[in-house]
């Protein structure tokens, strides 16, 4: 596809211009900077023809000012706002992958691109499972794909007849124009198949039948059931598939790859995933000191939690705080999985260490990807608390980690002070792991004081400072005493 169609470049000049935006940051990832030239060149093309076109309405427009970013703080699926508050930004024009986390502060428009798609083949692949025995098929697709839903859902009207009704739901993107505001609602303008999204809630299930995820929604019919339906995703195996894969890891998924115009039946791989996740929660029980990293402004500002915020952690940034037995990464549901096999402790989600945490939970088999929908619903069943002894798997014995106080009540396990409240019941030492014995509550400064090298030491002996000397000047390359001595040579 051409640039201008691929790019939207006329529907983006419209929104900066209807808005009458002056500082517009346009946030690119790493592998579409090589079309960030082209796309500002052809947009303030764009952006002139309309201001000559309105120049009778308003001749004091002032010409818009365009700014590239690359190589954002967070997770480039998510909106950087702090990136385009830098330059005083607007609004921000997001290229791409997204996540369709809400915005705090800066309204944002959303190009999601269109990758290229062989709707014939699409289409007969999809009447293989929606046609023969009648089955239930729910079509859900990166959002990459969503300018060819509307072509694949007319093509298969008109291969299935007028006799034949499969039961087949298409989801809808949930909107491309993003406002924020104190409720963190979105504009109920929606891209797809249906119609428009009325009620504005667009994240996690907004009703018993209203599900979304990954920036698509949809409505199921009364008495069905996510479990009823196979899921035909459309799209590569990326993030987003995986957050579909461990959402809704009771339904049978395939996957057409839309690249190679074939069909992936075998997610074994991704299903390992759960296996994967299951073992870092065990590590988690274990856990003495827990910290909490907040890697993305969408779903971490006004908690008052004490957190680490940390765009894209990795080992070594990790490594600096080695008093933390596990992370809990606070993010976006499509940048949560982290595989953490390098790094010196597990992070786990948010969800996980609920599971974790709560003396007496058993998973029902829901996973929860979304840390708006973990805080807002009780997807795991709570028994009575019981004071009795737990038994690590990973320590090969019992150990008792519940409150020592027993202050804890039923109101203080709800809400959304739940997984902040079951973190503070972790932060203790055992002095002996592999004995039953009463944790006494440890800190970070605790911990550094117990380690053989603190850092620089400081003298306070009462002794004057030393005089002060002049060092070098000048570079590394060559310093001025150093040009000097060789001018004397």
């Amino acid at each position: 596809m051409d640039l201008e169609s691929n790019y939207e470049i006329g529907p983006t000049a419209e929104f900066i211009q209807s808005n009458k935006f002056t500082r517009v940051a346009l946030q690119f990832p790493d592998e579409l900077l090589k079309d960030a030239v082209r796309v500002v060149s052809a947009l303030r093309a764009k952006l002139r023809t309309l201001r000559e076109s309105n120049a009778e309405q308003n001749d004091d427009a002032p010409e818009v000012g365009l700014f590239v970013m690359a190589d954002t703080a967070y997770g480039s699926c998510c909106v950087d706002e702090v990136g385009a508050s830098h330059v005083d930004a607007d609004a921000v024009v997001h290229y791409g992958h997204t996540c369709l986390s809400p915005t705090t502060t800066l309204p944002a428009f959303f190009v999601f691109g269109k990758t290229p798609i062989s709707v014939p083949d699409c289409v007969k692949n999809l009447s293989h499972y929606a046609l023969p025995n009648g089955r239930r098929v729910l079509v859900l697709f990166g959002l990459d794909y969503a300018h060819s839903i509307e072509n694949i859902r007319e093509k298969f009207a008109e291969v299935c007849g007028a006799e034949s009704k499969p039961e087949v739901q298409y989801a809808n993107v949930i909107c491309s124009v993003m406002n924020p505001s104190k409720g963190r609602k979105v504009s109920n303008e929606v891209q797809g198949t249906s119609g428009s999204l009325t009620d504005n809630n667009s994240f996690g299930t907004v009703s018993a039948n209203t599900y979304s995820i990954g920036g698509l929604v949809w409505k199921l019919p009364e008495g069905h059931k996510m479990d009823d339906y196979l899921l035909f995703w459309i799209g590569s195996n990326n993030s987003a598939f995986a957050n579909i894969v461990l959402t809704y890891n009771g339904c049978e998924i395939v996957r057409y790859d839309a690249l190679e115009c074939s069909m992936v039946t075998d997610l074994s791989q991704q299903r390992k995933i759960l296996k994967r996740r299951y073992y870092l929660m065990e590590k988690a029980k274990d856990a003495n000191i827990v910290g909490i990293l907040v890697g993305t402004l969408g779903v971490g500002a006004g908690k008052k939690v004490y957190t680490l915020v940390m765009g894209r952690p990795n080992p070594a940034k990790l490594a600096n705080f080695p008093e933390c037995d596990i992370f809990i990464y606070v993010s976006c549901a499509q940048t949560a999985l982290l595989d953490s096999k390098e790094y010196l402790a597990p992070v786990i989600t948010p969800f996980e260490a609920m599971l974790a945490f709560y003396r007496g939970c058993q998973w029902t088999g829901e996973y929860v990807m979304e840390f708006r929908d973990l805080i807002n619903s009780s997807p795991v069943e709570s028994r009575n608390f019981s004071e009795e002894a737990r038994f690590s798997f990973l320590q090969g014995g019992y150990v008792e980690d519940f409150d020592p106080q027993g202050n804890g009540t039923e109101e203080d396990k709800e809400g959304a002070l739940a997984l902040a409240n079951a973190t503070e019941k972790v932060l203790q030492l055992r002095d002996n792991p592999n004995s039953v014995v009463k944790g006494t509550a440890k800190s970070g400064a605790e911990f550094l004081a117990t380690r053989s090298y603190q850092g620089l030491d400081i003298h306070y002996d009462g002794s004057l400072p030393e005089p002060y000397f002049i060092g070098r000047s000048g570079r590394a390359a060559g310093y001025e005493d150093e040009k000097n001595g060789h001018e004397k040579s």
